[in-house]
């Protein structure tokens, strides 16, 4: 008896019993039946576990988990499309070492690295799962994460893989320690843990939030999480300790936060009503004065008492806010936004009335008064930096995919700002129902006039006033012709980046119907295009009918490891040294079944070798339609062979000195002396019906299971079928495969290469290419209303309506199935008088100016997830510019605001004059 080798099998003990043994595919499908399972209860306090990206991907590769999937998994670039050879090998005991951090003592309280990031270097797994793979496989250490619902609104559950991390100072002997709690966790399990921990009285113990190391406010023992105390990863906690206790003063008001010493001032929040005590004495809404008590004790916990008079000495404008964790993202964004003048006008002044707590889309007014708040204290601090607890807090559980300490988009923040602003701010308490009809041949000036007024009738705020225009979006159905014209609003521009450096590509073009030899053609394209421009440039090059089209795919080791049928597929994705190939089919009105031939050695190996061959045909019935269609392909290869041991007959000469390589394929096989022998010839000789010309198996998708055909079999019907051909001596003598070897790199790269001076666009061209007509993607069919049909058509975009604050997004970040990319183009960009009157197709006068000034701009620097962001701004008052780059402002010339970081552009428009001339916005803040 031959005991299997260990490598592929795992026996377990369960229950007093042997389990069988364990193959990696069935490894694969418990674990996916466990985590199915495990994703159809979530709920609070659910136990995840950390796993090493670098062991889990070994495990996926050996259980078949991610062949033909392979993911972005944080190596190099050119390694991230390197397709592995299969892995037949069990991998080792898991081994989270390399993600935990280092350090640590106490293995009950091991911590994953910080910097480390979700699926690109580690892994989480149900508890479920996870007890399966340290039962098959051992080793360790085990790293376990509750899950946390995060969220007011919108609930979403996340694993807490960083838990919060507190540093705790005694008072005493100014002795420090860390503890972890969960921001979920509550002042009172906090009061317990350090109690525990020195051993102390809670009713002798005080503590203190001691944000960088100043006393904003007391603890109170209560059930408020820590998460809304808004305490802040690795922030200092104060903890002092009284032998006589100290008694009930300090929280007898019955706040969770208590100030030290409430500030009195005639400055109230928001030009307000005056506060005595933090009470209203006027008849505000009790939002109003809720809101006014605790952004009171917000600009005392945020190191700034708001409540402070603005003498002249300050410099307003000038605060930096200070990172609380990788929230340069969220600085970059606000620093623009409350240096907009229309913005920091509106909340200088009282915006109270403005709020809506009615409106179910909003965040009934918190949002616009934490920003507002944040926004007095940024104008109001001279140049001292502020930490955005508060606000930070706010954004957490109104919008929890900005919670943690994660890097994110300042361009995603931005947009949830500016439209959580203006559902909060909107002066529409019930909107109306109306009705918009199609355009049906009205002239344009109607038809976008009504969708305004429709769109104004329900929703009108500062934000709409100041940043929201309207677009004509034009489509027209590839079938019927059918028009279809809307009047889009929009907040801001995502504009692409079009390159204009090339890049030559190799692709091997081959005949489906068989008609010509396969052949390579080297092309050039937009660097950073895409599948489409390749294919179209192929297209020309091999002068592609009208009833023909491409099919690309990429070939890896003798398979088709995909096929490249996405038209928007950035050609960033296809790398140098990777084989792209083109089957030229034909175009039909019917379904077409693919047939994919695959080829092998037929020898005890039987390794794969060759190029596939794909052709087309009509509804196939059994193997003989299989093998009439393989002869069809295979026949622009076969072998012009003359015999030597006969002589041809003078008589059967002609005057021409070649003949036809149809001619020479039809020559009778006595001729030739060989083997050659048609069908019925072949049934002739005796040979049995059911014998093919090739030796041919149909496979699945991954060609590992393969099942002999003869003439008689069945054919399933099917949009792919794939099928193995075994060469034998007899294929070799008629064919010559060498046509099938060695296909071209796309590029061979050489040993040196020129460093490319930095590609520069303008902003004029990236918006020709954000208007540009083009057809819509698969994914983004429209429903023709003529057709009944979902049609793939052409849409084209027009400037219709532009707002006083026009935002450009510069789209640098690019994500497809294999690919996370940044674009470092430099973009030049007019500071001054950026005039698109040439876009807007409106021509009503009676709109303003179509001339802009530049006053903001978010900068990214770095690459994806590692990146750093800053922005520039234009002080209003003294009209010049600063660097935000967290709490560190200082000044900057106009000349050096122009980089290749540049994000986020903001401009405002330039009035015009009496005479027509541009002239210069002249809008002060409000002094208090």
């Amino acid at each position: 008896m031959t005991i299997p080798d260990s490598s592929g099998y795992c026996y377990m003990m369960e229950n007093g019993s042997i389990e069988l043994p364990c193959k990696p595919e069935e490894e694969k499908r418990i674990v996916q039946e466990l985590t199915a399972k495990a994703e159809a209860n979530l709920r609070e306090g659910n136990l995840y576990y950390v796993i090493s990206s670098r062991w889990f991907i070994t495990w996926q590769r050996y259980t078949g988990k991610i062949e033909g999937d392979y993911p972005f998994d944080g190596h190099s670039i050119e390694s991230q499309f390197t397709m592995p050879s299969v892995i037949e090998d069990k991998p080792g005991p898991i081994d989270n070492n390399d993600i935990v951090a280092n350090g640590m003592d106490n293995e009950d309280d091991l911590q994953v690295l910080r910097t480390l990031e979700e699926e690109k270097d580690y892994a989480l797994v149900p508890q479920e799962v996870w007890d399966k793979l340290l039962k098959w496989y051992k080793g360790g250490p085990a790293l376990p994460r509750k899950m946390i619902s995060v969220g007011d609104q919108q609930k979403q559950f996340i694993v807490e893989v960083f838990p919060l991390s507190l540093r705790l100072i005694d008072s005493g002997d100014q002795s420090e320690v860390i503890i972890r709690l969960s921001k979920k966790a509550s002042l009172h399990d906090l009061y317990e843990k350090i109690c525990q921990l020195k051993g102390l009285d809670p009713e002798k113990t005080r503590i203190w939030d001691y944000f960088n190391k100043q006393k904003h406010t007391i603890l109170n023992s209560s059930s408020q999480t820590l998460e809304e105390s808004n305490l802040q990863m690795d922030q200092d906690i104060l903890v002092e300790v009284s032998t006589d206790g100290f008694g009930k003063d300090y929280t007898g008001n019955g706040l969770q936060l208590v100030p030290i010493e409430p500030s009195r001032s005639t400055f109230s929040i928001a030009g307000g009503p005056n506060m005595s005590n933090g009470y209203s004495t006027s008849n505000s809404s009790n939002l109003y004065q809720e809101s006014s008590l605790t952004s009171t004790y917000a600009d005392m916990e945020d190191g700034y008492d708001g409540m402070k008079p603005v003498t002249g000495g300050d410099r307003r404008g000038l605060a930096g806010l200070q990172n609380l964790g990788n929230t340069c993202f969220m600085n970059s964004a606000l620093q623009c936004l409350v240096h907009t003048p229309h913005l920091a006008h509106y909340f200088l002044q009282d915006y109270s009335d403005e709020i809506n707590t009615q409106n179910s889309l909003g965040m009934h007014g918190e949002l616009a008064l934490s920003f507002g708040e944040l926004l007095r204290k940024l104008w109001s601090s001279g140049r001292t930096s502020v930490a955005p607890r508060a606000f930070k807090g706010k954004l957490a559980r109104f919008a929890p995919q900005f919670s943690g300490y994660n890097q994110h988009d300042s361009q995603e923040l931005l947009a949830f700002l500016l439209d959580g602003l203006h559902e909060d701010l909107n002066r529409v308490k019930q909107k109306p129902y109306m009705e918009i009809n199609d355009s049906d041949g009205q002239p344009d000036e109607e038809v976008a006039d009504g969708f305004w007024r429709y769109h104004k009738a329900r929703n009108d705020s500062i934000i709409i006033d100041i940043c929201q225009g309207q677009y004509k979006s034009t489509l027209v159905c590839p079938v019927c012709d059918k028009i279809s014209i809307t009047f889009d609003p929009f907040m801001y521009l995502s504009l692409p980046l079009p390159s204009t450096a090339t890049r030559s590509m190799t692709v091997t073009v081959f005949y489906g119907d068989g008609s010509s030899l396969p052949m390579p053609f080297t092309v050039t394209v937009l660097k950073q295009g895409c599948c489409k421009d390749l294919n179209q440039a192929l297209a020309n090059a091999c002068c592609l009918s009208n009833d023909e089209y491409l099919l690309l795919a990429e070939v890896y080791e003798h398979r088709i490891y995909q096929y490249l049928e996405n038209p928007s597929e950035p050609l960033a994705t296809i790398k140098d040294d990777e084989c792209i190939v083109a089957y030229r089919l034909p175009k039909r009105d019917t379904v077409l079944t693919r047939i994919e031939i695959c080829h092998r050695y037929l020898d005890t190996e039987r390794k794969l070798f060759l190029t596939p061959l794909v052709t087309v045909m009509e509804d196939p019935q059994s193997g003989a339609d299989i093998d009439l269609a393989v002869s069809k392909v295979l026949a622009p290869l076969r072998r012009k062979v003359f015999s030597t041991s006969k002589t041809i007959d003078s008589s059967t000469e002609t005057d021409s000195p070649m003949t036809s390589t149809e001619d020479q394929m039809n020559i009778d096989s006595t001729q030739l002396g060989t083997t050659v022998q048609s069908e019925e010839e072949t049934e002739a000789a005796g040979m049995s019906s059911r014998d093919l010309s090739f030796r041919l198996c149909i496979t699945d998708d991954k060609g590992y299971a393969c099942r002999p055909i003869d003439k008689d079999s069945p054919i399933r019907p099917g949009r792919l079928l794939k099928f193995m051909m075994e060469w034998t001596e007899q294929e070799h003598e008629l064919y010559d495969s060498s046509y099938l070897k060695d296909l071209p790199e796309v590029k061979r790269s050489g040993f040196l290469s020129k460093k490319t001076k930095q590609e520069s666009i303008s902003l004029f061209s990236c918006l020709d290419a954000f208007l540009k007509e083009e057809p819509l993607g698969p994914d983004d069919m429209w429903y023709c209303p003529r057709c009944k049909e979902h049609r793939q058509a052409s849409k084209k975009l027009d400037l219709w309506r532009l707002p006083d604050v026009l935002v450009f997004h510069l789209k640098r970040f690019s994500y497809s199935r294999w690919l996370k990319n940044k674009l470092d183009t430099y973009v030049d960009f007019p500071v001054e008088n950026l005039d698109i009157s040439k876009y807007v197709k409106s021509k009503d006068a009676s709109e303003g100016s179509h001339v802009y000034e530049l006053y903001a701009i978010s900068n990214h620097y770095g690459g994806l997830g590692g990146g750093h962001y800053s922005a520039y701004c234009k002080l209003i008052d003294d009209n010049k510019w600063y660097h935000f780059d967290d709490s560190h402002v200082s000044p900057v010339s106009e000349s050096e605001i122009k980089t290749s970081a540049a994000y986020v552009l903001f401009y405002r428009r330039v009035k015009r004059n009496i005479n027509g001339t541009a002239g210069e916005q002249s809008e002060q803040l409000v002094h208090h």
